[in-house]
């Protein structure tokens, strides 16, 4: 929630004007956020007597009926929009399809939208929130380590555009977070490496004593889901507790003077130099926690290159990276790719690299003053490093999957079903009769994008026949015209 403090003064010529806008919201840990015995979620709809939910299909397949069962109990009508979403399908036609069932749902302006599933989910959802009619109400319930750790905390939400992440997107804070660890329980372990990035990333930028508990738990907070699964030991449960809680505690306390951005010099931006690029390269995208641990593993090398970390601070970094299963290297992080990022993130960086690295670990500095040559002597460097680790520095289970999108690859029967049912109901912009049923149908891999490749009710004619990789600008199509 915000409020805003203007005051406007006559000048000479005209008049300036001085607003400040207070942005006010709230975390509250809740184990259990849908079980009836926690009323607190529904209190924030007893005005309303309804609520219009957005999910993705793997969130709603395994908490769906907890969720119908939690408001029916409130006595409040649960409308639910369940989409399909993963980095490529994290584009304007999903953000639209969101926007449809708001409409339908007849929203009210200061009604909020709940919001349920990863930092995907919240990212598009939020930012429809933060579209329709200029600033709508949502309530976050991030369910996964980085919906939980990281995209939690920061009050921004964007849609990818082209090839680049989060190039459409606005600062739109929630209302409410509830943030229950116990939906780490149903995570596969590969998303919970893929959130134990988030936390190397915080620690070992600016919290030293959580690192150092990351480095003396990490396979056991792996495998016992920060220890949530079943038979996990108290202390691991414990130590976990405080990471989490520190973590996010030690991200608002950087992000929190700083929510629209207007400082450029930003520590939790660590690993997310190169990676913005580099995270959509490969046909299948690599999961966000692998490219920056990737763009964070080079970045320490360059600090290592530069003195500013000690080799025993470099290899400890990379150990952790190393025994965690994350990414520190691929084959397509090359210095064509690094050029194409370093010019990218120029841009958005207003014309310097800011590039956050450790110095000393636990602490930060930012590097303005690099070369390309530099960057690719770094970079030759760090591939020869990575030799001397387990798979050469790549990670396990990368890439992302149905556990991510709540698709697979080349699913053509489930192409062919959305493309029959999008010509029975005349379908817009990538979702089933705008109720949420089916929403943004994009396929990795091959076949469609919305749904037929239609764009926004447009149809495209596709590169030799096939719809291969395109997500709003990606392979020369934008907004369902040939670029």
């Amino acid at each position: 929630m915000s409020d805003l403090t203007a005051s406007v003064l006559e000048t000479k010529n005209g008049f300036h004007v001085d607003g400040y806008e207070k942005i006010s919201y709230d975390f509250t840990f809740l184990d259990g956020v849908f079980d009836t015995k926690n009323r607190q979620l529904a209190e924030c709809y007893h005005r309303w007597g309804r609520v219009l939910a957005v999910t993705d299909m793997n969130v709603y397949n395994m908490y769906g009926e907890q969720m119908e069962k939690y408001f029916q109990h409130y006595n409040l009508d649960l409308k639910v929009h369940k989409t399909k979403i993963g980095e490529k399908a994290k584009t304007i036609p999903t953000f639209l399809s969101i926007v449809d069932s708001m409409t339908e749902f007849g929203i009210y302006r200061k009604e909020p939208v709940l919001v349920v599933g990863g930092g995907l989910v919240t990212d598009v959802a939020g930012f429809a929130c933060a579209a329709y009619r200029r600033n709508t109400n949502f309530i976050r319930v991030p369910t996964t380590v980085i919906g939980l750790i990281d995209a939690s905390v920061s009050i921004k939400v964007a849609v990818n555009y082209g090839n680049y992440k989060n190039r459409l997107g606005a600062y739109h804070a929630p209302m409410h977070t509830f943030l229950d660890f116990t939906f780490l329980r149903s995570l596969p372990v590969a998303q919970i490496r893929n959130g134990f990035a988030e936390l190397i990333k915080i620690s070992s930028c600016s919290h030293l004593a959580t690192f150092d508990l990351l480095d003396k738990y990490c396979e056991q907070l792996i495998d016992s889901a920060f220890g949530r699964a079943d038979g996990a030991s108290n202390e691991v449960r414990s130590a976990a507790d405080k990471i989490n809680r520190e973590g996010i505690h030690e991200m608002l306390k950087l992000e929190t003077p700083n929510l629209h951005e207007i400082g450029l010099d930003r520590v939790i931006a660590y690993g997310h130099t190169w990676s913005p690029l580099h995270e959509l390269v490969p046909e299948t995208p690599l999961r966000h926690g692998h490219a920056i641990s990737i763009d964070m593993a080079y970045s320490a090398t360059l600090a290592n290159s530069r003195k500013l970390l000690s080799d025993e601070e470099h290899h400890r970094l990379l150990r952790l990276f190393s025994r965690a299963g994350l990414s520190m290297d691929h084959p397509q992080f090359d210095e064509e790719i690094l050029d194409k990022g370093t010019q990218a993130i120029l841009k958005t960086r207003d014309g310097k690299l800011r590039a956050a690295v450790p110095n000393p670990l636990g602490s930060c500095t930012f590097l303005n003053d690099v070369s390309i040559e530099e960057l690719h002597v770094a970079l030759r460097r760090h591939k020869e490093i990575m030799r001397e680790y387990p798979r050469k520095g790549e990670g396990l289970e990368a890439f992302v999957d149905a556990s991510d999108t709540g698709y697979t690859e080349n699913n053509e029967q489930e192409v062919e079903a959305l493309e029959a049912a999008a010509a029975k109901a005349g379908n817009l912009n990538g979702s089933m009769n705008g109720n949420g049923v089916v929403h943004g149908g994009h396929v990795i891999n091959g076949h469609a994008d919305g749904v037929n490749g239609h764009t926004n009710g447009v149809a495209e004619k596709l590169a030799n026949g096939s719809a291969k990789g395109l997500t709003n600008g990606v392979n020369g199509f934008t907004n369902g015209a040939k670029a």
